[in-house]
């Protein structure tokens, strides 16, 4: 028999306590735009702009993909280096304003946390306001210490700096901690209520290492993490860590750090299954089909690799399916398209008609 779907949020909060939620349910980091246009069949990026009604009716029409497609919440954050002046050094690889120590002394660092709030508080309000029964969102406040002092420096002048100058190393992820931490401060108290799960990515990774020392990760990024967690709890809300890379020489200390779940496998570190044998007695685990094979793989394929995900994670705690990333634009939308049918049939969801008939 087949249920129609009705978004129950307590599924996603289930899954982030680490307790197998009734119906299993379906998470993205990210989803391209053009794709949520596609299944909607309504071009809604026009109604974005200045307007407050104008973006109440964005994320009408945000909301309503996310609950078409059969997620329980929907994903959203703002990124708050995007507000740092001199920016862009991580997402537009342009050169770093952070050279010397004179750079991060004389930085208007006590402007951000209200650049952040003029730019965005409308948002997350309109947001709020215009959510779906039965539905909450992740996410929050984007960017971890880690991005963040990136898009100021350059991961690369961000390592000539750890040897050349330590104290000026140690500052930059001072002040960019405590800027965060103030933006998160007044997040929690205007906007959480929409929110069930927190959320920030901060890609700690690659294949085969993290990209800083496990020693300058402890020393440097887990107390701001530790401090976004505890404010987090609070709140009686949880914390989901999306990052990139292999982190199994960290991931003791991102647990006792106090995130409740993570997001973000690539079966060329680890396939899913691993890290939810490792960790699904301690954390949550959002994640399961590697993008790469929603891009690859035929519907039959992808029947097989993902019915074989669910099968080994199963009865070892909360569990959300996504992609171990994203859904980007190059990701072909059929692709997406069948990830979505084989988990809500295997849920078994009714299936909507977009479903049924791609």
């Amino acid at each position: 028999m087949t249920k129609e779907f009705a978004p129950d949020y307590k599924n996603i909060e289930l899954s982030a306590w680490n307790t197998e939620a009734p119906r299993l349910p379906l998470y993205e980091h990210l989803i391209c735009q053009e794709h949520m246009e596609t299944l909607l069949g309504i071009p809604f990026g026009q109604y974005w702009g200045e307007r407050y009604e104008d973006k109440k009716e964005y994320f009408r029409h945000f909301c309503e993909f996310y609950r078409k497609a059969g997620y329980d919440t929907v994903t959203y954050e703002a990124c708050f280096s995007s507000v740092m002046p001199g920016n862009g050094a991580l997402g537009s690889h342009k050169e770093g304003c952070m050279k010397v120590m004179d750079d991060v002394v004389k930085y208007p660092w006590d402007e951000i946390p209200d650049r952040f709030f003029a730019v965005y508080g409308d948002s997350f309000r309109a947001l709020g306001e215009v959510m779906p029964a039965g539905m909450k969102a992740i996410g929050g406040v984007g960017n971890g210490v880690f991005e963040a002092v990136q898009d100021i420096t350059g991961y690369i002048n961000l390592c000539f700096i750890s040897d050349d100058d330590p104290e000026m190393y140690a500052l930059l992820f001072k002040k960019v901690g405590e800027v965060q931490y103030k933006i998160w401060q007044r997040f929690m108290r205007e906007y959480s209520d929409a929110f069930c799960v927190l959320r920030f990515g901060d890609d700690l990774g690659y294949k085969s290492n993290t990209l800083l020392s496990a020693k300058d990760i402890r020393q440097h990024v887990i107390p701001a993490y530790r401090n976004i967690t505890s404010l987090v709890h609070s709140y009686n809300k949880l914390f989901l860590l999306h990052s990139c890379g292999n982190l199994f020489g960290v991931m003791d200390d991102l647990i006792n750090a106090g995130i409740d779940a993570k997001h973000s496998n690539e079966d060329e570190i680890a396939p899913f299954p691993v890290w939810v044998e490792r960790y699904g007695d301690r954390i949550g685990n959002f994640g399961g089909i590697d993008t790469d094979a929603v891009c690859r793989l035929s519907y039959k394929e992808m029947k097989e690799y993902i019915l074989e995900v669910i099968s080994k994670c199963k009865g070892r705690g909360g569990f959300a399916f996504s992609t171990g990333n994203s859904i980007p634009a190059y990701v072909p939308y059929e692709g997406y398209l069948s990830m979505l049918r084989i988990v809500r049939e295997y849920r078994g969801d009714t299936l909507p008609v977009f479903l049924r008939n791609f």
